[in-house]
């Protein structure tokens, strides 16, 4: 029984084996049915598609698709006539880069502008130079001399615990003494051979000696002005020992040998520019016009901030005022050598109109560029105007703590004793004085000259507060000075300053006197006006960044000086990133 179960149990199992085989089978033979059935539909839908094509049309034989003309037809749209009337007919919208187009077009406004923001500042600025000039022949020979009877008289009549003399008058009669000596020490220089020896020189030589002049002109402006302030100082700070006084006889030497020194200098660039005059191609005229153009390719490319402009525009003020006091002189010269012919004049007139064009023509063409490249607006030269304005302002104060003519020498670079000492050793070589007539005419001529400044220090006077007013200045002149220079330490007592009473605080600029001021005592100190802690003027810097390195290297930042503090000669950082 047993083994016929076991033989059965076997042959269900081989049933079940074949069954499930066939099965098999049949699913593998469905599913090749059916890739068969999909590879036949794909067949299919590539026949319908190719029977989808265009219609073949018969044209003389030559069977031709519907594709090809299409192909034709767009050949036919890239033709040149289709692309001349596209370049033509093509439009573009200004307005989907508004901001730009506007900045460009406010770059264009800036640039009209700046000629006559420039000329407005360099008209100002001259008139300011014309009355520091004017103040060395008019004002200052008459201050010397009621100096001098003062320090006459005053031992006479006691003194009563009083100086001799006050700052100003020690000032005056030291610059009175300069004045005298140089134009004494200016006879032994002959003109006649100096211009001589030019006139043999090449025009190569002449070109660069006018370009070695130039540049010692700037050197001597920047180290005369401190030896003449070393001499101010020392001539008139508080000594306790009368051996002190001393001191101030080396200070008044060297003091007489710069403005010697830079007299001489004055007139060998006069000799220069009257050789050129006098030359028969003018070839060196044109040369030393052209080097003015110079200016423009060694300044524009450079950046330029607010405070660097100033300098070049006070320098450019400096050197127009001087360029026509040596034009003055090459004419004097030259009419003297023609008897005051008249008709020379006329002569000489062209050559001067064109020197005159050209120095205006590169300021204007520099000053367009430095602001267009460095996005300045034709705003900066109000303010530049304001801040000469307060010079002038401040100096008119009862307690200035400076003459006009020093500030306008620290400012602008121009120190007038040596430009009076030549000009006034050309004309007495030039106008011969005999007979009580000339005498006459000269004493007109020197009343004349009182007039002209007496006008233009009162224009000047009213303009400045005009200027102050509107750049809203008026509180500074009566602010404390700081208690030591900017940036350095204090060696002496670190007192603060106050106002002594009476001095006002709000009153408006027609206060302001011109009246010998009253010296105080030692205990109370003066009362200035301050520029260090002006917040108008200063310079933003909308990108001050920080370079910092490793080790002991230092953080290198944009100066951020006040304009007031800005002089000729201050170092504002004139990098060229």
């Amino acid at each position: 029984m047993l083994c016929l179960l076991v033989l059965r149990v076997k042959m269900a199992d081989t049933v079940a084996s074949g069954l499930g085989g066939e099965k098999e089978k049949e699913t593998e033979d469905k599913e090749k049915g059916k890739e068969k059935e999909e590879q036949a539909q794909d067949i299919k839908t590539g026949s319908e598609k190719l029977n989808s094509t265009p219609e073949i049309t018969e044209t003389l034989g030559f069977y031709e698709r519907k594709v090809n003309q299409e192909r034709k037809r767009s050949l036919s749209d890239l033709s040149l006539l289709r692309f001349i009337s596209t370049e033509l007919t093509r439009g573009y919208f200004l307005e989907h880069n508004e901001a730009k187009y506007t900045e460009r077009r406010e770059r264009v406004y800036t640039c009209m502008r700046i000629p006559r923001e420039l000329e407005k500042l360099m008209l100002f600025g001259f008139c300011l130079c014309l009355d520091a000039f004017l103040y060395v022949f008019t004002l200052l020979p008459l201050r010397a001399v009621l100096a001098l009877i003062r320090l006459i008289t005053l031992p006479c009549c006691g003194l009563n615990g009083t100086r001799l003399l006050q700052p100003a008058q020690v000032c005056d009669v030291l610059k009175g003494f300069i004045m005298v000596i140089c134009y004494f020490m200016m006879h032994y220089v002959d003109y006649s051979m100096m211009y001589h020896l030019i006139r043999g020189q090449s025009v190569i030589k002449l070109y660069i000696i006018y370009n070695m002049l130039e540049v010692a002109d700037r050197l001597f402006s920047s180290f005369g002005q401190d030896i003449l302030d070393a001499l101010y100082w020392t001539a008139t700070e508080p000594k306790e020992k009368r051996r002190a006084h001393i001191g101030v006889i080396p200070h008044f030497f060297m003091a007489v040998l710069y403005v010697f020194l830079h007299a001489i200098l004055i007139m060998v660039q006069a000799t220069t520019l009257n050789v050129a005059f006098n030359s028969h191609n003018k070839s060196l005229l044109t040369i030393m016009m052209s080097n003015n153009f110079v200016e423009i390719k060694g300044s524009v490319f450079k950046k330029f901030e607010k405070n660097n402009l100033f300098q070049m525009s006070n320098s450019d003020i400096k050197e127009r005022f001087t360029s026509y006091v040596l034009l003055l002189i090459v004419c004097l010269r030259n009419m003297e050598q023609f008897s005051w012919n008249p008709d020379h004049l006329w002569v000489l007139f062209p050559d001067v109109c064109m020197v005159i064009a050209s120095e205006i023509a590169v300021d204007v063409v520099k000053h367009a560029f430095i602001t267009k490249f460095n996005d300045i607006t034709a705003d900066v030269y109000s303010e530049y105007r304001a801040s000469l304005a307060f010079d002038l302002v401040s100096s008119r104060q009862k307690n200035a703590y400076t003459d006009y003519s020093d500030s306008v020498s620290r400012r602008m670079g121009f120190i007038p004793l040596p430009l009076a000492v030549i000009l006034t050793r050309v004309v007495t070589s030039s106008v011969k004085v005999q007979g009580s007539l000339a005498f006459v005419c000269v004493l007109l001529f020197y009343l004349g000259l009182i007039t002209l400044k007496v006008l233009n220090s009162i224009v000047l006077l009213g303009k400045s507060c005009l200027y102050v007013k509107e750049a809203k200045m008026e509180e500074k002149l009566f602010q404390t000075p700081p208690a030591t220079t900017p940036g350095k330490p204090s060696n002496k007592s670190k007192n603060k300053f106050r106002a002594p009473p009476g001095i006002p605080t709000n009153n408006s600029l027609s206060a302001s006197i011109t009246s010998q001021p009253v010296h105080q005592s030692e205990s109370t100190s003066p009362l200035l006006p301050n520029s260090n802690s002006d917040q108008f003027l200063t310079t933003p810097d909308a990108e001050e960044k920080d370079i910092t390195q490793d080790g002991s290297e230092l953080k290198h930042r944009a100066s951020n000086k006040d304009l007031l503090e800005i002089d000729r000669f201050t170092i504002c950082g004139n990098r060229i990133d």
